[in-house]
């Protein structure tokens, strides 16, 4: 959204955190902002805050560059847009991005807390007050709908078929956190399960021993 418009109070009242820096003065986040965590009840999730879409001057216009080509990951946009004006041409030419990248998305009305009346919400448009708090569980679930529009992304299933056995190397040395798996590697762990295939998991010392044990050869083996 552009800026002063509450996109990083949005943020923080979304997830429940300070995640973004919160301030008065425009311009105020200058960079891209990601967090990775679960949000419920859409599950695990990468956020990005991103600096004012109408940001000027020329690093200003860097900034601009940076959204656009956020633009590239992301799976579902929230547009954030000051309830209290109307929607501006550059409001306009996000949603029209977004409709050009085929990115699902929700314009959210902020400081809706700063309004004698609070107008009806739409299908695409939700009215809200990131400082009081309002209809920000309203607005997790709309979001969470919104992951049925975007298109199934899959890491490696696609690559499988139900039944299929898959060897998956992991190596655990100094670098390895302890008493966890990283992410990636519990991503490609769920997607192997929601597909029906299945993982067999071992170290890389123990690969040869483990090829040895099953009783057929895997479809895969992913070091």
């Amino acid at each position: 959204g552009l800026r002063n418009a509450g996109k990083s109070s949005v943020v923080n009242a979304v997830t429940g955190q300070d995640l973004a820096v919160v301030s008065d003065v425009k311009g105020t986040t200058t960079d891209p902002v990601s967090k990775a965590m679960e949000l419920l009840p859409l599950g695990p999730v990468m956020i990005i805050d991103t600096p004012g879409y109408d940001d000027v001057g020329e690093l200003g216009g860097l900034r601009v560059k940076k959204t656009r080509q956020v633009l590239n990951k992301t799976d579902i946009a929230v547009l954030v847009t000051d309830g209290t004006q109307p929607l501006q041409d550059t409001d306009r030419e996000l949603m029209e991005l977004f409709r050009a990248k085929e990115i699902p998305f929700l314009v959210v009305r902020n400081k809706a807390d700063l309004l004698p009346e609070t107008p009806e919400d739409t299908d695409r448009e939700i009215w809200v007050s990131a400082l009081q708090g309002r209809k920000i569980q309203e607005l997790k679930e709309r979001i969470a709908r919104l992951r049925q529009e975007a298109p199934e992304k899959r890491i490696i299933a696609d690559k499988l078929r139900a039944g299929d056995l898959v060897v998956l190397v992991m190596p655990i040395d100094e670098s390895a956190p302890k008493g966890r798996l990283i992410l990636p590697q519990q991503l490609v762990l769920r997607d192997i399960l929601d597909h029906h295939g299945i993982p067999v998991c071992c170290q890389d010392t123990e690969l040869k021993i483990t090829l040895a044990a099953l009783a057929k050869k895997p479809a895969l083996v992913i070091t």
